[in-house]
């Protein structure tokens, strides 16, 4: 199993993956001219022909067994600068009366763009049967969502100051969202998933358009509404998990369609970030010792042609990782190369 970025190629394996991703996971639509033209931007990113400010990266967990994808994730380089990025900022108002003395605080929602101009992780999904605890596919949604870390900090001059991460919100059985029924239907003459489709192809001055520009006060809403403010879909909890792990907080900002959580951080004060260091290869043929589960990670430097898996084991005390033929082979790197490595299992 191993990282690498989407090729025009994989246009096919990639519909698959978006008609598997459900209600909600708005980034990956299945359209074939809009995957096709995502595929495209992509390309042009990694080779470095696209403004640095512009770029999408988008990856694949590639099972190289089965000659097939398992799962995907990208990284925007920065959002809102062509295409408005809304949120609701969960705020609070408070109001009193000096004769009545009587003081109250209410919570509200601001339709906000604030987070113009940060990076977003984005796009992580993982393939049901690629979910386990064996040795094939144990680790597979870390690696997929720690990957990214390394990329970042190999390439750091290429990012903001800060990064997000737009998790998606609650859904019944039925996959309908008490939030939009509460709120979002009475604005847009839209059901959700059309509403849903529309932002994910990119098509989001509606938003502006139509949402209202006062703040909406939540005790209007109804308590199953409410109950979604902030709150994650059950498929998203361990996506969660690991961003938070990771240092990303949320403060405060929601997804105006279904209520998820946005969470953030400062990309320098990310675990995976400031943990990540390199290491010089070498080349070992034969059995390598193995660690009992994959911990280390590790990736190579060249952003064209980035590949990242796990290995299993760390560098000596010289700062030299052995690989196995198979494991560079994997990296795509050589004896003298260099790798971005990263003990996941590092709390410091």
């Amino acid at each position: 199993m191993r990282i690498r970025p989407i090729a025009e190629s994989d246009l096919d394996e990639l519909r698959v993956l978006a008609r598997e991703t459900g209600v909600g996971f708005t980034s990956l639509p299945d359209n074939e001219p809009f995957l096709a033209a995502k595929i495209a931007s992509a390309v042009s990113a990694f080779n470095g022909e696209t403004p640095e400010d512009k770029r999408l990266y988008f990856f694949v967990l590639e099972d190289e067994v089965e000659g097939r994808l398992a799962g995907c994730c990208a990284i925007e380089s920065q959002v809102g600068r062509e295409i408005p990025f809304y949120h609701y900022r969960v705020g609070t108002l408070a109001h009193s009366s000096v004769q009545l003395d009587l003081h109250r605080t209410i919570d509200t929602l601001f339709l906000s763009s604030d987070h113009t101009g940060d990076a977003e992780v984005a796009s992580l999904f993982l393939r049901a049967e690629y979910r386990g605890t064996d040795r094939r596919h144990e680790r597979n949604g870390a690696l997929l969502s720690m990957m990214r870390w390394l990329f970042m900090a190999e390439f750091r001059d290429g990012f903001p100051d800060k990064v997000l991460a737009e998790m998606r919100g609650l859904f019944d059985e039925s996959g309908r969202s008490p939030f939009w029924e509460c709120l979002g239907s009475h604005f847009f003459p839209l059901d959700f998933n059309e509403a849903d489709r529309l932002t994910g192809l990119g098509q989001k001055s509606f938003i502006g358009e139509l949402m209202p520009k006062f703040p909406i006060y939540t005790p209007f809403l109804s308590e199953e509404a409410r109950a979604c403010i902030g709150q994650v879909h059950e498929h998203t909890r361990p996506a969660l998990a690991m961003l938070k792990k990771e240092g990303l907080r949320w403060e405060g900002f929601i997804d105006i369609f279904d209520g998820g959580p946005t969470v953030e951080a400062y990309i320098d004060d990310v675990r995976g970030v400031r943990l990540s260091r390199t290491c010089r290869v070498e080349v070992k043929a034969g059995e390598l010792e193995q660690t009992p589960r994959p911990r280390w990670l590790a990736s190579n430097t060249v952003m064209a042609d980035f590949r990242a898996a796990w290995v299993g084991r760390g560098p000596d005390d010289d700062g030299v990782l052995t690989l196995s033929e198979a494991e560079a082979e994997r990296l795509e790197v050589g004896a003298g190369d260099t790798l971005r490595i990263l003990d996941t299992d590092e709390e410091t």
